[in-house]
């Protein structure tokens, strides 16, 4: 649908809490604008990092009671409160403000939100706690309105180097932590190229004190090479592939205060156990303590729910909730005594922390109900599925499942272990069906079917998952590496044929 024009609250002056309605278009939601959607009105929360405290959770759960909501996880460790009935007045604005949700300079509000590991500062294997960096970041931001004339879609990530990392992520800067000769570094991989892939490593190592300088100098030099009058900003990649690389991090450079380091031996790319194993019960680095990784079916909170897990996490922890970027959240700092009274309050609030649960990894954009572009009832259905998955099919680890009602896949940009993209067939919703290759260029992996309706889909993923389980390699062996050793052709043979005759030899390496 067309998006109208919508209406913005700015500061009326520098030093002044006033404010006052601006009218501006765009079609990105935020806080400080009442964004239209096909199920009504929609309003983004930016969290950089993803961090709540108790008091802030109970004020978002009252915003979805007092406007008729209900609030979603973003792929960006956001909240979206959804179906809206009417605008947020200034005065319930100003309170979020105060309790330090959404920025103090609504100029800037729109950028991206500052993405980094959920278990940033309690991971026991990072090199460094990176939520000072995201808070440096956000608050030069919010002190330099000039800033506003970056990218919506302007988006910077720091990864400490722990077992949980956001490294893949789709973000234009990324500084991933490294240690050399016992020296902490970051480097610093920028988005270029194609899109859908994650950034670059360009051969620059920062030091921690460095950061904050090399980030301003790459935003000064994108508001240099646009014109900051047109409504839509190129994304950082396009300015980066027209001017060159090479003479953008010249002009970088020339804005430093110090040299760069240059280091031409680029980094390894290591395999992490990344996705979905923040699922569950581990152990921080502080002794004694734990966190709980929460599933979120479809990213989906209740008023209800987020004010118990509010409650719960004053009650155990340090009052602390973190989002995370495949939709879950993570309770923390729990004392291993109280581990088995805040799971049962979890199953109390209709939530799960177990790592089989289909919902763990399961990704759904908005569906025909909230958007007109989608083509399926992409949400009903992932549930649907993931309801008829519970009882067919023991899972023994996490299977990214991804509906898209259309080609934009906003709920998820990187591959998936199985993706279903929603295609209208006959006025029937359909699917076409994906699996996962990291090395593919496809923008969801290789295409496995075409034009399946969804009353096909379920038996047909009890199938899939029921082959993997039986001609995996090894028990760590995941779907998208299962799938990644055979041919379309091989994959439709093996998912064909029922399952009690297969004769399908496996091809481990």
């Amino acid at each position: 649908m067309p998006i109208p024009r919508v209406y913005c609250l700015l500061p009326a002056s520098h030093g002044e809490g006033v404010l006052v309605l601006l009218s501006v278009s765009t079609p990105c939601p935020g806080l400080f604008y009442a964004t239209p959607a096909k199920d009504g009105i929609l309003s983004r929360i930016r969290i950089p990092g993803g961090i709540l405290n108790s008091k802030q959770c109970r004020a978002i759960a009252s915003i979805a009671d007092m406007y008729g909501g209900y609030v979603d996880v973003t792929n960006r460790a956001n909240l979206q409160i959804r179906e809206i009935n009417q605008g947020i007045n200034t005065e319930v604005l100003q309170q979020l403000q105060d309790l330090g949700l959404g920025s103090r300079n609504p100029m800037i509000d729109h950028i991206r939100n500052i993405m980094t590991s959920p278990t940033a500062g309690i991971d026991p294997q990072e090199l460094i706690d990176t939520r000072p960096f995201v808070q440096a970041w956000d608050d030069y931001l919010a002190a330099h309105s000039e800033l506003a004339g970056l990218s919506a879609k302007f988006s910077v990530c720091f990864d400490g180097g722990g077992l949980v990392s956001v490294c893949d992520r789709l973000n234009d800067i990324l500084f991933a932590a490294v240690l050399i000769e016992n020296h902490i570094y970051f480097r610093l991989h920028l988005g270029l190229g194609e899109k859908r892939k994650p950034p670059n490593d360009v051969g620059i190592l920062v030091s921690p004190d460095e950061c904050l300088f090399v980030l301003a100098a790459l935003a000064d030099v994108y508001l240099a090479h646009i014109d900051t009058s047109i409504k839509r900003k190129p994304r950082l990649r396009e300015v980066i592939n027209n001017l060159g690389c090479h003479r953008y991090l010249e002009e970088v450079e020339q804005r430093l205060p110090f040299a760069g380091k240059r280091d031409q031996k680029l980094a390894d790319v290591v395999e992490k156990k990344t996705n979905f194993s923040h699922i569950g019960i581990h152990s921080q680095r502080q002794k004694n303590l734990f966190y709980i990784g929460v599933v979120l079916p479809l990213g989906r909170l209740k008023s209800q729910q987020i004010r118990g897990l509010a409650d719960l996490a004053q009650k155990y922890g340090s009052g602390t909730i973190r989002l995370t970027p495949w939709q879950n959240l993570l309770i923390t700092d729990i004392p291993q005594q109280c581990i088995v009274d805040v799971q049962s309050e979890i199953t109390d609030l209709g939530l799960d922390f177990s790592t089989n649960n289909i919902k763990s990894a399961l990704v759904s954009c908005s569906g025909k109900s909230g958007c007109a572009a989608s083509a399926t009832d992409t949400k009903a259905h992932a549930l649907t599925l993931s309801d008829y998955i519970q009882t067919h099919v023991k899972l023994d680890s996490p299977i990214n499942i991804h509906f898209s009602g259309c080609e934009k896949s906003c709920a998820q940009h990187h591959h998936s272990d199985i993706a279903l993209v929603g295609v209208s067939d006959r006025n029937l919703e359909s699917y076409h069906i994906y699996v996962g290759d990291g090395n593919s260029d496809e923008k969801f992996g290789r295409q496995l079917y075409q034009n399946v309706t969804f009353e096909e889909v379920p038996t047909l993923i009890e199938t899939m998952l029921k082959v993997y389980k039986s001609y995996r390699c090894h028990p760590e062996e995941s779907f998208g590496q299962f799938t990644n050793r055979y041919t379309i052709s091989q994959l439709k043979q093996l998912f064909f044929q029922p399952l009690n005759h297969l004769r399908f030899s496996a091809v481990c390496n």
